[in-house]
């Protein structure tokens, strides 16, 4: 139930991703890192109906992880560049080249063996208290680091640059949402009570921010494509080091689960890279041309 609930949760961000791309690249350099950037994204209309794709994705992907382990869960949500393929072409008119459908057998080949291979164990509830300090201090200071080293870079590597920060605050709010999830069954006071609840909220709205903001760079392949890798890689290690939970309970299971991913990551960044470098369909409206009051799902 875990891997059709991840899985679901893949195929609703895919949707909220590519509403998203189409509203967050027409706005300034300036306006991409500002406080209040989501504000003024929040007045258009499709990217309203990309936020409410995310919303039912993370409600998907909360239950995922209520009753599935960090180390597989994550993994299988980064699918949803997979299924970006024929959202792109009904929205955008984009139809996927050899090259992107090549990336598509990758990432979904590597699922399968991940799946197969892998026999994800062990794990505790809640991380102890100095690896939740370590977890969040790590994240914190890299994030940090990332965006304060892409101010003023060209727009590729401002987008890379931004985007790993995206992908290693998604980790960290996957970990948050996980130990939220575990607390629903003390009851709903238990959870608001404590202080997960709201490093979940403060790093969700930080990793939103920079999201959009990587995106809007305009150098969209280097955005997405380091998002969707980072997050992963970063749920593993945190799966691994704070939840103490395993790939495989032999050695060589495990490094060929880790084999498995790393065939299915690379099919991500690939993928990730070519659909948001692609240019417009003839006769699809590009970035400029978008009109504010169209419906979001027109």
């Amino acid at each position: 139930m875990a891997v059709v609930l991840a899985l679901g949760a893949a195929l609703v961000f895919a949707l909220g991703t590519v509403l998203q791309q189409q509203v967050a690249e027409q706005s300034s350099d300036e306006d991409a890192l500002r406080a209040g950037f989501l504000l003024s994204l929040a007045r258009r209309p499709r990217w309203l109906a990309g936020i409410a794709a995310d919303g039912a994705g993370f409600i998907l992907q909360f239950l995922a992880l209520r009753i599935g382990r960090l180390v597989l869960v994550q993994p299988l949500i980064a699918t949803s560049v997979v299924f970006a393929l024929p959202f792109n072409a009904w929205l955008g008119g984009a139809r996927p080249g050899r090259r992107e459908l090549a990336a598509a057998v990758a990432v979904t080949g590597g699922l399968i063996a991940f799946l197969i291979v892998s026999d994800p164990g062990g794990g505790r509830t809640d991380p102890t208290t100095r690896a939740w300090i370590v977890a969040i201090g790590v994240c914190a200071l890299v994030s940090g680091l990332l965006v304060l080293g892409a101010r003023g870079r060209p727009a590729g590597q401002r987008g890379a640059l931004i985007g790993i920060a995206t992908g290693v605050l998604f980790g960290l709010s996957a970990l948050l949402t996980k130990t939220v999830g575990e607390r629903l069954d003390h009851g709903i006071v238990h959870v608001v009570a404590d202080w997960h609840v709201y490093a979940l909220v403060a790093v969700g709205w930080v990793s939103m921010t920079l999201s959009q903001a990587s995106l809007q760079s305009g150098a969209l392949g280097a955005a997405v494509a380091t998002q969707m890798a980072l997050d992963p890689i970063t749920s593993v290690l945190l799966g691994i080091f704070a939840l103490h939970e395993r790939l495989h309970e032999t050695a060589l299971g495990a490094i060929g689960s880790l084999a498995a991913l790393a065939i299915m990551i690379g099919g991500v960044v690939v993928l990730a890279s070519a659909q948001g470098d692609a240019p417009p369909a003839p006769g699809a409206p590009g970035p400029a041309g978008a009109s504010d009051a169209e419906p979001a799902l027109s």
